[in-house]
This record gives C-alpha cells, sequence and structure tokens, in this order.
C-alpha cells in the first residue's frame, strides 16, 4: 500500500467568505525556483506520487487538497493528524536519498534547510523532480510558500484563495497589535531547551523572534543572533515578563522547570509565573497557520486586547 491513507477527511482548512477576492489579486508573488531545471514543470505539476519534506509544506499540500497524493513525509509533518499515518523519511535535517528515493515519488518538494546538502545533491542527480520551497520566516515568506507549492502541484487557484485567507489574517492581527501601546509591550523570553541549568533561547533572526513580533512582543533575548544559550547574567538583566516554551512530542518544559532556576526567579516573568507553552510546529513551522498562531500568541500576551481565534 506504500503507506498511502485509503480513508481521508476533506482539508483541514475552509475559506471565509469574504476574503479570497479581496487581497489574492494584489500579491504578485515570485515562485521558487526549480532544484532540477532538466525536470519538465508539467510532470511536477501532475505527479501522484509526492514525498513532501518540512511541516509547512506538508500542511500546505493538505490545506490544497493535494493529500492524496502524499507517499512519505518526514518527521517534522505531524499537521493535520492524517499526516502521522504516512511513510515517514526522517528527519528534514538528516534525510537518507535510499529512503526518500524508496518510496518511488515523482515529486519531492522540500522546505529550505533540508539535508544535509550531500543527500539533496543526489536527490537532484535523480530523475526525480525536485523543488525547494524557500523558507522566510515573514507574512510575505508565508504566502510565498503557498504559492510555490500550488504551483508545484498544479493547485494555482487553490493557492490564490488560501494565501487570501492567511494575507487577511495576518493583515487584521497587524492591524489590532499596532493598537497595543509601545509602553504595554510584553518582553517575552523564548526558551528552546535546558542544559545545565542553562537555557538555549532564541535571539534575533531566528523563528521565535518573528513570531514575537508578530504576536506585539519585544524579543527580550535581541541582544544575541539565532538560537544561543544565555548566561545567568544576561536572563537576569534582561527582565523577561512572560517566557515561552515550545510544545513537541518528545520535549516540553513546564513552569516548574523553568522558574526554580536562580536565574529566572530572578525575573518579573517569575513574580508573576507568566508562562506560555505552544505546539512547536505551530508555533514556529510558519505555515499557513502561522497567522493563527501569532494571533493565538498575542491573545496569551494582551488578553485585554486582542481575542483567539
Amino acid at each position: 500500500m506504500e503507506g498511502l491513507v485509503e480513508s481521508r477527511k476533506p482539508p483541514v482548512w475552509s475559506l471565509r467568505k469574504g476574503t479570497r477576492d479581496t487581497i489574492a489579486g494584489a500579491l504578485g508573488l515570485a515562485l521558487v525556483v526549480t532544484a532540477n531545471p532538466a525536470c519538465s514543470e508539467e510532470g511536477g505539476r501532475s505527479a501522484a506520487r509526492i514525498v513532501s519534506i518540512g511541516g509547512a509544506v506538508t500542511e500546505i499540500l493538505y490545506a490544497l487538497g493535494a493529500e492524496e497524493r502524499i507517499v512519505a513525509t518526514d518527521t517534522t509533518s505531524v499537521y493535520p493528524p492524517e499526516a502521522n499515518g504516512l511513510p515517514k523519511v526522517g528527519y528534514m535535517r538528516q534525510l537518507a536519498a535510499e529512503g526518500v528515493l524508496s518510496v518511488k515519488p515523482d515529486l519531492i518538494l522540500a522546505v529550505e534547510g533540508s539535508g544535509p546538502q550531500q543527500v539533496l545533491g543526489i536527490l537532484e542527480e535523480s530523475a526525480v523532480p525536485i523543488e525547494i520551497i524557500a523558507d522566510a520566516q515573514t507574512p510575505q515568506g508565508v504566502l510565498k510558500k503557498i504559492e510555490a507549492v500550488g504551483a508545484a502541484v498544479g493547485k494555482e487557484a487553490e493557492a490564490k484563495a488560501l494565501e487570501a485567507e492567511v494575507a487577511a489574517d495576518f493583515a487584521a492581527l497587524a492591524a489590532e497589535v499596532a493598537a497595543v501601546a509601545q509602553s504595554n509591550r510584553k518582553k517575552v523570553l523564548f526558551v528552546l531547551s535546558l542544559a545545565n541549568g542553562k537555557a538555549m533561547v532564541g535571539g534575533k533572526e531566528s523563528s521565535a523572534d518573528a513570531m514575537i513580533s508578530l504576536a506585539g512582543g519585544i524579543n527580550a533575548a535581541s541582544g544575541i543572533s539565532g538560537f544561543k544559550p544565555m548566561t545567568d547574567e544576561a536572563v537576569i538583566a534582561a527582565e523577561p515578563d512572560v517566557i515561552l516554551v515550545m510544545q513537541t512530542s518528545s520535549h516540553a518544559l513546564d513552569a516548574d522547570a523553568v522558574f526554580t532556576l536562580p536565574a529566572f526567579k530572578a525575573t518579573p516573568a517569575a513574580e508573576s509565573r507568566a508562562f506560555i507553552s505552544m505546539g512547536g510546529n505551530y508555533l514556529l513551522g510558519f505555515g499557513p497557520r502561522a497567522a493563527q498562531a501569532a494571533r493565538d500568541l498575542a491573545a496569551k500576551l494582551y488578553p485585554d486586547r486582542i481575542a483567539s481565534q
């Protein structure tokens, strides 16, 4: 059966009336470049056996109604729940060419950052078309992902409709966040993990930083770049109002684990027990639910100003 799911639910996303035509015509988004130029564009558009690598790519395929064509995904593809029933080809950054090709795909869609590079090289030299989907962690980047995936699988009309809905969600949230006074903005510290009492946090130019900004927060770790350890002294000096963490099936931090650490005990977040935990792919995946995730975070930061959906 090649891991195909015989009975599937309709696409998870339903488009709200009034958003489809208001924004779609003005998007003007660029299409990601095909990684293997020797492969025919039409071959990818009509592909019936797609390997989807990257949780956001898989979510988009389901949102566009192309889920019946997916034969395997990577381990970050956990939403919608039906995706968990498909064969897995490994973690997106630790792929093996043999595993990907063993399911006999006629199209490989991989989010930017997949690898390792030598494996991508082998895949690009195979007879299978491969598309690398750009992964800019911005509202425009999300829309480009949707457009690129839609073009790759011949679902342009569905992609435009989804782009319009997602763009409208981002725009509505931005307007509400703009109404929150700068003096009331919360300082948020994203803690990726704890090791030996030290925190790995999300600094500027990270997916956590992008999500905190969309939600109207201030990144308390803006003095560092990417995901890096933060010293106890830096945590205390940052004075975060809120601690933000992610949940996955194998990883979760709780408030007690964080606030019992000496550095975090001295923060305003500990004083008010301000601790937010959200699903990892939902929070940081920047797929079609990114605007919803940003709104959910904003509603937790500013419950008196912003409502969750």
